[in-house]
């Protein structure tokens, strides 16, 4: 797969998107020199804290962000625990492993549930604790090389095994024949996964290699910020990705907002699922945004602005955070991974975030800038290593570090 970079430790006003090779390496962290998000813009970037993070994939024509998010985190986390930095863990080593959980949990619920490509970060860590990881080049995921991912054909033809059997309550369901067949169909669109390999002169199993990348699922937990739930307890989180039932750990906003930040800081990236729909998304600019003033009130010249110019953010409360999950307007769009913080020249935080959309559709070489509030407002939920959680907040959720 493509492997390019974001940007270099560059000089005063050059723009994100450079050509390098493909050893780049995210570590800004010490840099106080500033960077824009595109050319003819007038906002001035400073790294805060910028962690190491591998290349920028592509997800191409799927719905696999979910794989392709938490594997880019879990490549720092191997980054960060002194693993090394040319990992590439295969995305569709976990998606094809995936696909026959959840046609088994499609017929158990009778057909009332999701099937579709989405998923969310518990899908992967599940997949890691029962199945293990492979490396890229051991399994692209697909037979042509030169194509990209599209998963097209293999839903609808998984969905065209499985409606029969979930529509139909007076047949004998056999799940073991039926998980099969989900499975052979990915072994036919996927191309089959190898039960041993050897990689860098040694044999593995999937399983043996994920041990080694020194991955321990049973670290990582799911935090998110809704008040239909108690603060400090646990909830399934109700969005149709959460198609397994994972419980998150459920945060008052201030306390998610505190995670977030000293997380970074103290050098631990995390994967974040939110919300991509608004208007104020503007990947191909590099940015997202939360204004002050609504979006729709804005006039011409200031959408225009909105990219080129520092914008004063909204304030994001637990209400109005609420209000937008409970209207739809903040659903479970997208998986991302948050890889660092910087500020604009009006003191503006925003997370440095890596997407899984190829180099080439934006101005920033594939990587965006979330201001904080957009993420306050828009994040569902975060996966993280517990011990980058404070210690105080940890406690308050009874999690032992």
């Amino acid at each position: 797969t493509m492997k390019k970079t974001l940007f270099g430790i560059l000089s005063l006003g050059t723009i994100c998107l450079l050509a390098q090779d493909n050893n780049f390496k995210f570590n800004l962290s010490t840099s106080t020199q500033t960077f824009t998000n595109k050319t003819g813009s007038n906002i001035q970037f400073t790294p805060i804290k910028l962690i190491d993070a591998t290349g920028i994939q592509n997800q191409g024509r799927t719905g696999t962000c979910w794989s392709f998010s938490s594997l880019s985190f879990f490549e720092s986390e191997m980054i960060r625990m002194g693993k090394g930095k040319d990992y590439n863990l295969s995305e569709m080593f976990i998606a094809h492993k995936a696909y026959p959980l959840k046609a088994a949990n499609y017929i158990r619920m009778h057909g009332k549930t999701n099937l579709g490509e989405g998923g969310g970060f518990p899908d992967v860590v599940n997949v890691i604790k029962q199945y293990g990881m492979v490396p890229e080049e051991v399994y692209l995921g697909k037979k042509d090389v030169n194509a990209s991912h599209n998963h097209q054909l293999l839903e609808t033809t998984i969905k065209n095994i499985l409606l029969p059997a979930a529509s139909d309550a007076t047949q004998q369901i056999d799940f073991n024949f039926l998980t099969s067949m989900v499975d052979a169909a990915c072994n036919q669109y996927l191309g089959t996964i190898p039960d041993k390999f050897t990689y860098k002169g040694k044999e593995y199993t999937p399983k043996t290699y994920a041990e080694a990348t020194g991955i321990n699922p049973n670290d990582y937990v799911y935090l998110t910020s809704f008040s239909h739930h108690p603060f400090y307890s646990k909830f399934i989180l109700e969005v149709p990705d959460n198609w397994n039932w994972e419980q998150m750990y459920n945060l008052p906003l201030n306390e998610l907002q505190e995670v977030m930040n000293s997380s970074i800081n103290n050098g631990f990236t995390w994967a974040w699922a939110a919300d991509v729909s608004e208007k104020e998304f503007m990947f191909a600019d590099g940015l997202a945004l939360v204004t002050e003033k609504p979006f729709e009130l804005l006039n011409d010249t200031e959408k225009k602005q909105l990219s080129t110019e520092p914008q004063k953010q909204l304030t994001i409360t637990q209400e109005l955070r609420q209000k937008g999950f409970d209207n739809y307007e903040t659903q479970d769009d997208h998986g991302m991974h948050a890889v660092g913080i910087v500020k604009d020249q009006n003191g503006t935080k925003y997370f440095a975030i890596k997407n899984s959309w190829g180099t080439d559709r934006n101005t920033c070489g594939g990587y965006f800038f979330a201001s904080e509030n957009y993420a306050l407002l828009k994040t569902t939920s975060i996966m993280i290593h517990k011990k980058a959680i404070p210690a105080a907040i940890a406690k308050k959720l009874g999690i032992t570090i």
